[in-house]
Parts: C-alpha cells; sequence; structure tokens
C-alpha cells in the first residue's frame, strides 16, 4: 500500500491552503488507487487527464481493513505511486451495489480500458481475486462501493 511521508503531505496541504483558504486545516486522508504503484501511477494519470471521476471499492475489504468509509463532500489527497501527494479530489457520490449490477456508466466514470462494462468487469473482478484484503476475495454478488468524485486540484488538463 502505497503512503506519504507525513512532512511532505503536511507541506502540500499548505500548498492547497495558501492557493484556496477556505480548506480546512486539517489535513485529509491521503491514498492511491489500485495495489501496486504502477496501478497508482496509471490511475492518478486518468483521473489528472479529467477522465476518470469514478472508483469502486470491495466493502469486505473496509470490513478486513476497519478503514472509514469515505463521505460525500470528503475531501482526499490521491498519492502517485511513489507515495507523493499529487491531486486533491472530493467525493460527490457514494453507492452500495452487488458487482454484478454495477452498471454501464459508473464502469465510463471509472475511464480504464474501453471505458465498457465488460472491461470494468474482467479487470476488477481480477483485481479482487489477486489484491482482495478479505479473504472472501471476490463474488459476482459481493457488495461494491461505487464512488463519484471531482478533481479539485489540479485543475485537469485539456486533451
Amino acid at each position: 500500500m502505497t503512503t506519504a511521508d507525513a512532512e511532505t503531505l503536511s507541506a502540500f496541504w499548505a500548498a492547497r491552503r495558501n492557493e484556496a483558504p477556505e480548506l480546512s486545516e486539517t489535513v485529509p486522508e491521503a491514498w492511491a488507487f489500485g495495489a501496486t504503484p504502477d496501478h497508482a501511477d496509471g490511475l492518478l494519470d486518468l483521473v489528472l487527464r479529467g477522465i476518470k471521476d469514478g472508483t469502486a471499492s470491495s466493502m469486505w475489504d473496509y470490513e478486513a481493513t476497519g478503514d472509514p468509509l469515505p463521505e460525500v463532500g470528503e475531501l482526499s489527497v490521491i498519492l502517485d505511486g511513489r507515495g507523493e501527494p499529487r491531486a486533491v479530489i472530493e467525493t460527490t457520490d457514494l453507492r452500495v451495489v452487488p458487482f454484478d449490477q454495477v452498471g454501464e456508466e459508473h464502469a465510463r466514470a471509472e475511464g480504464e480500458g474501453d471505458r465498457t462494462l465488460a472491461h470494468w468487469r474482467a479487470v476488477h473482478e481480477r483485481y479482487w481475486r489477486e489484491h482482495s484484503e478479505n479473504p472472501r476475495g471476490f463474488e459476482p454478488d459481493m457488495p461494491v462501493l461505487c464512488e463519484r468524485f471531482r478533481l479539485l486540484w489540479p485543475r485537469p488538463s485539456a486533451s
């Protein structure tokens, strides 16, 4: 799991607050997409290019780790594969859906591959079979937290 150095994270957040003083003094939770540095970098790139504005997490993994669930309106600092803070997002929507009922629109929002539901299902099934933090791993009806977010910093580049 990719983590950030506390000093680097504090400096990053101080710089964001200098640009937007309305931001909370409390540094948001920092995390990286995926399970490997390559996952983190590839998915972060999609966010920075304005392609990815959705993600999915296994509710079983939240149960296994005890990590708090995200909340609508919550900010997060997104890390790259080296643990460097690179972006700030705001959670805009959360829905728990069985894996086999996640829809085309959410698959498109995740921005991966050809952005189809078939691709999303194949990639996510493989991910949870290989990287789940819960011994149950993957099941077709497992509960999935579908999260939507917006990129606050940096602004998406025009591509």
